[in-house]
Parts: structure tokens; C-alpha cells; sequence
């Protein structure tokens, strides 16, 4: 606040000092609303519809089976992709409900059937989203039981408590009524569908694209350009989660990037 000038009262100075404050707060309005505002550009629409299938898988019990670790190393070697797909990515589905086991069957056998904690929790150390090929996941497999063989020559042959069946599964793909082709129509089908949607569009994905990404976030990056959605849907932790909680965490994603 300035000096009083002679002849000036005390209210005078105040009122002189609320004038200027009141004409300084005018201008920075004044040029506030002639600064251009910078908006968000809109959302735009895919050129290409998601259309949210679903799929059915019809169980069925292969001619294969083991009684030891000797005979799962040779089984592991020769079964059909249908079987490791069905006792690992198929498994991890079931977990998902039941939340409790191991998330693949190789694992489980081998803990409860056999009394080998250490090769069980090898197994279940395997993370199917590192594979986009039935191929690579039987490989590892393959290569954990052995090395557990060579350094545990007496477990070779031991008895398991009952035999492993090597099972398979028939899939049959059905869509949905759901083809957004925005970003809200894809939210409204994500929280309708069933969690088998969920699985087979997340997790199952990566074996028919055979890309270590799944369907929500390729079609989110390339049809919406939503990269950033896209990358956060993929860092969802399958493991720690349920379907019920992917579907959650994928539907807070995107309805963030909408807001």
C-alpha cells in the first residue's frame, strides 16, 4: 500500500487501495477469458468395430496318462497342444474361481500327488503371458521337469498317490451382441459380458495373435490411438487378480481415459 499524501485521511488511502485491487482483479479476468483454452480433442470412432465373443471349451480325456515324473517328462514331450493349452491357460481360467491351488495342473499334481513342493512351485512359477505359441510354453515345462530329474534322481520313478490324465479341450467360439465401435460402447459391452469373454479377449488372446498383447489393447491403440490405455490395460496382473477383478480394473482404465 502507497504513503498517505498530505490531507489524506486513512479511509481515503483505503478505499484508493481497494479501487486498485478491485480494477487489477478486472484486468486479470479480462485477459484470463482471451487466453485460448486448450481442450482435450474428442474421442474418435474406430473405423473398425470390437465385437466381443465368447467361448465354450468341451473337455475331454486324452489317451496319456502318468504314474511318475518319468512318465509326465515323456507325456509332456508328445502330447497334443490341446492338452498343455488345456492344463495351463484353461487351468489359470478355473483358478480364477476357485482361488486357491496352483493356476496350472503340472504344478498341482506334483504337490499333491507326488509330495514335490519344490517342483510344484517351479511349475507354477511359469507365467503364460510370456508365450504366444503352445510350442515355447511345453518346452519350459519340459526343461524345468528335467533339470528337477537330474538333481533328483530317486523322484524319477517314485509312485504318485494317483494318476495325472492328460486332458483336452474342443473350443467353440460364439459372439456376443456386443460390437462398440466408441469408446463408451466398449465400456457398456466390457461390464455385460461374461468372464469367459473376458478370458478369451485377455488371456487366451496371446495364442491366436501371437503377440505378447491381448485383443482389448490392440484394438484400444490401433482403432482409438489410445496407446497409453492400451499399455495399462496390458500391466494387469492376471495372477493376482480374478476375472471378475480384470474386468474391474480394465473398465476403471478406460473410463478414466474417457473422463
Amino acid at each position: 500500500m502507497r504513503e498517505k499524501a498530505p490531507g489524506e485521511t486513512s479511509v481515503d488511502l483505503l478505499t484508493s487501495f481497494k479501487l486498485q485491487q478491485t480494477t487489477s482483479g478486472t484486468r486479470s479476468a479480462t485477459y484470463k477469458a482471451l487466453m485460448p483454452t486448450a481442450e482435450k480433442p474428442p474421442l474418435r470412432k474406430a473405423q473398425k468395430a470390437f465385437y466381443f465373443n465368447t467361448s465354450e471349451h468341451l473337455l475331454r480325456i486324452g489317451r496319456q496318462k502318468a504314474a511318475n515324473l518319468s512318465e509326465l517328462l515323456a507325456a509332456l514331450q508328445t502330447c497334443p497342444d490341446d492338452s498343455i493349452f488345456q492344463h495351463t491357460f484353461r487351468t489359470l481360467q478355473e483358478h480364477h474361481f476357485i482361488r486357491q491351488g496352483f493356476s496350472n495342473d503340472f504344478a498341482h499334481w506334483s504337490l499333491f500327488a507326488l509330495n514335490e513342493p519344490a517342483l510344484a512351485e517351479q511349475f507354477a512359477s511359469v507365467d503364460v503371458r510370456e508365450f504366444t505359441a503352445i510350442e515355447g510354453l511345453r518346452r519350459r515345462m519340459v526343461e524345468i521337469l528335467g533339470a528337477f530329474l537330474q538333481s533328483n534322481y530317486r523322484s524319477l520313478t517314485r509312485p504318485a498317490c494317483e494318476p495325472f490324465y492328460f486332458c483336452a479341450a474342443d473350443i467353440v467360439v460364439m459372439p456376443t451382441v456386443f460390437h462398440p465401435d466408441t469408446l463408451s460402447g466398449f465400456l457398456d459391452g466390457l461390464n455385460q459380458v461374461t468372464v469367459h469373454s473376458i478370458h478369451h479377449h485377455f488371456i487366451e488372446a496371446r495364442l491366436r495373435i501371437h503377440r505378447m498383447s491381448n485383443d482389448f489393447s490392440q484394438w484400444l491403440e490401433a482403432e482409438l490411438g489410445l496407446r497409453e490405455v492400451a499399455d495399462a490395460i496390458e500391466q494387469i496382473d492376471i495372477y493376482a487378480n480374478t476375472m471378475e477383478g480384470v474386468r474391474r480394473q480394465i473398465a476403471r482404465i478406460v473410463s478414466q481415459a474417457m473422463n
